[in-house]
């Protein structure tokens, strides 16, 4: 199971007149829209168990618990929660300011764009390949990326939040009575893949940002990468890490319970 946390920006709810300035940068990062395609990711991730885990490679009560795990209006409150008090107390007036120009709004459909794009296999296929290319070349925009993502640790806090995912849907497995393993062993085993799992984000990050950041300028994702450099734009990474790891093990430990319920009463 990969599960991808791609966050710096791509969020958007009506904003209420009694908003605070962080539940306004909240509604000016287009959040409904981004969590309607992790409702997608996540769909097409439980079809993906399903082909793997069932003899039949379909299964219509497990349908209806992925569905009812996605649901999106949960998981919008569950990261604009631990979103907003991450950012409490900090001043989000520069981001506002750069999400309210052009460039700043550029940004934001771009990365949507290209996440839900990402969603077809073939297209998330044709983006990792494109950095295999780009990468061996030297290339100057592969060369941006890089600089983008260590300068807000992505590569680290994606595997990091991946592999903490991970060890949710084996704990709910677990507590399911699906799995007989004790905490040291699912520990074991989850840190067993962090090889691969730092491949695959790595592969998943480089694609998902040279698709996404392809018709900017250079000095338009400059202008993107130095507002991330800032104090505010580093709060800004950390609060959406702080939320969408929250949303990603409550769903994966709830994807292993449900698991656990199907292998159970399931004729496999």
């Amino acid at each position: 199971m990969r599960v991808v946390l791609i966050y710096l920006t791509t969020f958007f709810w009506g904003i209420a007149a009694w908003a605070s300035p962080q539940e306004d940068l909240a509604d000016a990062l287009r959040l409904p829209d981004l969590l309607q395609i992790v409702r997608q990711e996540g769909l097409q991730q439980g079809d993906e168990l399903a082909q793997g885990m069932f003899a039949t490679g379909y299964n219509a009560r497990w349908d209806q618990l992925v569905s009812e795990i996605y649901n999106a209006e949960r998981l919008e409150d569950v990261v604009r929660r631990a979103f907003v008090q991450s950012l409490e107390g900090q001043d989000v007036d520069p981001l506002l300011a750069f999400f309210a120009t052009p460039v700043g709004q550029r940004v934001l459909t771009l990365e949507l764009d290209a996440r839900r794009a990402m969603v077809a296999q073939d297209i998330e296929q044709a983006a990792r390949d494109r950095f295999q290319t780009l990468v061996t070349e030297d290339d100057p925009r592969a060369q941006q990326v890089t600089r983008f993502i260590e300068v807000n640790d992505l590569l680290e806090l994606n595997v990091s939040g991946a592999l903490n995912s991970l060890l949710q849907f084996y704990r709910g497995m677990a507590d399911g009575g699906a799995l007989e393993l004790s905490e040291d062993d699912i520990l074991r085993d989850v840190w067993a893949q962090e090889a691969e799992t730092r491949i695959d984000s790595r592969e998943w990050l480089y694609g998902y940002m040279l698709l996404a950041y392809k018709p900017l300028t250079d000095s338009e994702l400059d202008s993107y990468i130095d507002m991330t450099a800032t104090d505010a734009g580093q709060a800004l990474n950390k609060a959406l890490f702080a939320g969408f790891n929250q949303m990603y093990d409550e769903v994966s430990y709830a994807l292993g319970l449900a698991m656990a319920e199907q292998l159970q009463g399931s004729d496999l």
